[in-house]
């Protein structure tokens, strides 16, 4: 786990960096797991202040579709526990967006930019566990449907991005960090579902968070693009699988060897960061098309952290009948 110090050194650097709507959702995850209440109420208030007219909360870039989810759940979290109706009412509008506006494909499953018919893993965290959260069980598991029905492969990896105006992939890649948004996204959303439906989301994790962990190299590293050995590590991938891992065995849905299995994949995320506290060699903000330094792997990283701390459970989910 990392020390005091370098988790606000962590923490500042998120705090300082300029951030888009999926970066405010998941340092708002951050606040919240340290049960800053207050900063957590500024940041929703500042989310809600730069709705757009069609609901996508704290939305800078009008070209992202479904990004504002992630701090929707939040807006609705602090709107819940305060009574505050005008909150409310902007979270509402956040998954109306969600769940009848935004453009989707024939079946529903959601493309995750505006203007264009892709389908792409990262969406799988933005939407789903929010819509878990807010109670649409059955809309949470078609997207999930949708997305895996498109994206995940034989080996039990994920495409990066699917062409459905062209029916086949845009970009066939294992790429790491969105294999990390699948994995965190149903992390976050088995303890929302219904217990069986919960136990066989929790199956599912548990086998891409193996297929992942096939492919983590001698070092403890894991690669941009999976399983291309040629590929350079991305720290960020280590933090959202550390989540997963961590998150799993602390719940109990998870055998508590992955508790170990998080606490190796933290301290090889942290083995990163550079003395100002910033997670080095991820992919850069804000195009993500080079080695750099991004918001969202420091946000990924206190989480990591955070789930790590959390005390374990000793009962898991009960499984799905079968046959």
């Amino acid at each position: 786990m990392l020390d005091e110090e370098t988790r606000r050194r962590v923490l500042c650097s998120l705090l300082v960096g300029q951030r888009h709507s999926w970066d405010q959702g998941l340092t708002a995850a951050v606040l919240d797991a340290a049960g800053e209440a207050d900063a957590l109420r500024a940041l929703v208030d500042d989310a809600v202040a730069r709705q757009l007219p069609d609901g996508r909360l704290a939305e800078l870039d009008p070209a992202c579709s479904v990004n504002g989810g992630v701090v929707g759940e939040f807006v609705d979290l602090v709107a819940r526990r305060t009574g505050d109706a005008a909150l409310s009412a902007a979270a509402g509008r956040q998954r109306d967006w969600l769940l009848r506006h935004a453009p989707r494909a024939a079946d529903g499953t959601l493309f995750h930019l505006v203007g264009s018919r892709e389908v792409w893993a990262d969406t799988v965290f933005m939407v789903v566990p929010p819509l878990a959260a807010a109670g649409h069980a059955d809309a949470a598991l078609a997207q999930l449907d949708g997305h895996r029905s498109r994206l995940r492969r034989p080996d039990g990896l994920w495409r990066a991005r699917w062409d459905d105006a062209a029916g086949r992939p845009a970009d066939a890649r294992a790429w790491g960090t969105g294999n990390g948004w699948v994995a965190a996204g149903l992390a976050r959303t088995v303890g929302r579902l219904p217990t069986a439906r919960g136990a066989a989301v929790a199956e599912e994790v548990r086998a891409l968070l193996d297929a992942c962990l096939a492919h983590r190299r001698p070092d403890g590293t894991l690669g941009d693009v999976l399983d291309d050995e040629a590929s350079r590590p991305d720290p960020a991938v280590a933090a959202m699988l550390s989540y997963t891992a961590s998150s799993g065995a602390a719940e109990g849905w998870l055998p508590g060897e992955y508790g170990a299995v998080g606490r190796s994949l933290l301290a090889t995320a942290a083995a990163s960061l550079d003395p100002l506290g910033r997670v080095a060699g991820v992919p850069a903000a804000p195009r993500f098309d080079r080695p750099g330094r991004s918001p969202e792997a420091q946000a990924l990283l206190l989480l990591a952290d955070a789930a790590a701390l959390r005390p374990g459970r000793r009962r898991r989910p009960r499984s799905p009948r079968r046959g």
